[in-house]
């Protein structure tokens, strides 16, 4: 009898929910079709004021802008054609040294103004690209991956932007990390990296690529800070 119930108690903490991903945030703003692959392999689509998970890999369709808020008061908006994954998101208000965020873009642009936990442990925070990682400081910023997508985006020459990950900075700073070194790219300033091999760089105001997002998605209409 007694291992009768020592099974039946193993299956319920096998099955808990504590073995659930836990929830990131939720979605605020959607034009469009927003999915997300669960960290479980199973795929589902989202819709406003649903949750997003650590291990989600989320992704917008054309003509698609998702806004996500997280739940350190954290905000990304996605533009269309973005793959974004949460590899890792850890956020206690009374326990600042578990802090974690860390996602991966594999394409598209997004922009993101970080909560509290780039206010507390700004080393803890990290966004991964093919080309280099971002670390923040405090910070309000737009990334676009260029992957010979994106001919639909304005530039000065008339061109498509060059391939590589191009970013730009409204408030505070980030720095470009690959093997090939790093740069801080300060408020008003503009970044670009080609590959993982090579050096990030400041590039000119006038041949910076800013990621801009519509003031429907961008805006709060009760007021608060906006994401565009």
């Amino acid at each position: 009898m007694k291992e009768l119930v020592l099974v039946v108690a193993l299956a319920g903490l096998m099955w808990s929910p504590l073995s659930q991903a836990a929830t990131a945030g939720q979605i605020t703003h959607l034009s469009g079709t927003l999915s997300a692959k669960r960290a479980d392999g199973t795929s589902k689509l989202l819709a406003v004021k649903s949750e997003v998970m650590e291990g989600d890999t989320l992704g917008t369709e054309s003509e698609t802008y998702a806004r996500v808020k997280f739940n350190d008061g954290g905000e990304v908006v996605m533009r269309p054609g973005t793959q974004l994954k949460i590899e890792s998101y850890s956020y206690n208000a009374a326990k600042p040294e578990s802090d974690s965020i860390v996602m991966s873009m594999f394409k598209g642009g997004l922009r993101a103004v970080t909560g509290l936990i780039g206010k507390r442990n700004r080393e803890k925070v990290s966004f991964q690209t093919e080309t280099a990682t971002i670390g923040i400081r405090g910070t309000h910023f737009g990334a676009l991956l260029c992957q010979n997508d994106c001919g639909g985006v304005p530039t000065t020459g008339g061109n498509p932007p060059p391939n590589g990950l191009h970013v730009d900075v409204a408030s505070g700073a980030i720095t470009m990390s690959n093997r090939a070194g790093t740069v801080q790219i300060n408020a008003g300033q503009f970044g670009f990296v080609a590959n993982q091999n090579a050096t990030p760089t400041m590039v000119p105001p006038q041949q910076g690529i800013q990621v801009t997002m519509p003031s429907s998605i961008s805006q709060n209409k009760g007021g608060g800070r906006g994401v565009g």
